[in-house]
């Protein structure tokens, strides 16, 4: 049986990327998108952030990643966006209460998006952009000795050349530590991922995935113990996942499986157990009017999804799906939570048509 969500706006807002976390440390979970928190656990209260960039349908806000940056115990969050060129942090205030502080980080070109993974694999995530016309770089965040973050940050760069549109993290090669998956390719992790020499990681084009989405997910989809690829084209028609496998000789191969076909903008995929059955799912859905009307499949109805492993192939069930004002999608950054204390995973979808909260009603 496909699950039960009851959908509830929470604002008529435009921002495209939302997160989940305690903003004002009362022990209860907020929503955080674009230039407002939206205070739990009924998320009626807005609270003023500051003010957002705005590109003609955009925003300059194209990711939340929460992260206490400056280690005074509240959360602050990590975002960048397409027109500011620049990785930057919002610095909670904490008690005193008010608007937040905008701090950049670095430089970096245009940001399609950013994501947070454990690139050196000392427990801690690091920040990553999508920069598709710039170099991958990645950004630590430098503590103390009590492990508290200090506000600052250093950065490595792991790939000179342009990026391209879509990035993944994960292992591939066996070795434990996790590679980088780019559009055109994959970047094989050195002993050591961080401090070592760029040239220590080494590419493999072993596959062309378009205009892909952020992130690519590096799974084990069937349970062989290679892991897969799940893709999505994050500005054309297609959802598909790429089978590790070995030939003859042992050479590493990549066998594509459709998943969906047959809709477009899938910018964003999570990987999670959202229907407690111990399993993963994929979850996923379109980011409407990525491109304003330009890409494949604009004017096409939107949706949000899981996709549900049955040991042969991935079956779709609907979260939500319709013309739009009816149904919403799930921009570029969504936000799975448990919200109440039900042991479920709720779904937070910000995007041009609304911010959403979708909460997971079980079976």
């Amino acid at each position: 049986m496909p699950l039960k969500f009851r959908k509830i706006l929470i604002a008529d807002e435009r921002y495209e990327s939302a997160a989940v976390f305690d903003v004002d440390n009362d022990g209860v979970l907020d929503i955080v998108s674009g230039a407002y928190w939206y205070k739990g656990p009924d998320f009626k209260q807005a609270f003023k952030i500051g003010d957002v960039r705005a590109e003609g349908e955009y925003f300059d806000d194209f990711s939340t990643l929460p992260l206490d940056v400056n280690g005074d115990g509240y959360m602050d969050f990590v975002t960048g966006g397409w027109w500011g060129n620049n990785l930057r942090w919002r610095q909670n205030p904490g008690p005193a209460g008010g608007e937040w502080t905008t701090h950049v980080i670095a430089e970096v070109g245009n940001v399609e998006t950013t994501r947070m993974w454990d690139v050196d694999g000392d427990g801690e995530f690091e920040i990553v952009p999508n920069t598709p016309g710039a170099p991958l770089r990645v950004f630590k965040l430098l503590r103390d000795s009590d492990g508290n973050g200090t506000g600052e940050f250093s950065s490595r760069t792991i790939w000179s050349k342009a990026q391209g549109h879509g990035l993944g993290f994960g292992d591939i090669s066996g070795s434990g530590r996790g590679d980088f998956v780019l559009h055109n390719g994959w970047l094989e992790a050195p002993e050591n991922p961080y401090d070592g020499p760029e040239a220590d990681w080494v590419f493999h084009p072993d596959f062309s995935l378009g205009s892909a989405s952020v992130p690519i997910l590096v799974v084990d989809v069937n349970g062989d113990g290679l892991n897969d690829l799940i893709v999505g084209q994050g500005h054309n028609y297609g959802l598909e996942w790429l089978e590790q496998g070995r030939d003859a000789d042992g050479n590493r191969t990549w066998k594509r499986h459709p998943i969906d076909p047959w809709n477009a903008q899938y910018h964003d995929l999570q990987w999670a157990d959202i229907d407690g059955d111990g399993q993963c799912e994929l979850i996923t859905g379109k980011r409407h009017r990525a491109h304003n009307g330009h890409d494949p499949g604009e004017h096409d109805d939107v949706g949000i999804y899981y996709f549900k492993w049955n040991g042969e192939s991935f079956t779709k069930q609907i979260i939500d799906y319709g013309q739009i004002r009816q149904a919403t999608g799930c921009g570029i950054l969504f936000a799975l939570a448990d919200l109440r204390g039900t042991g479920r995973l709720d779904l937070v979808a910000p995007g041009k048509d609304g911010l959403f909260l979708f909460l997971n009603e079980g079976f």
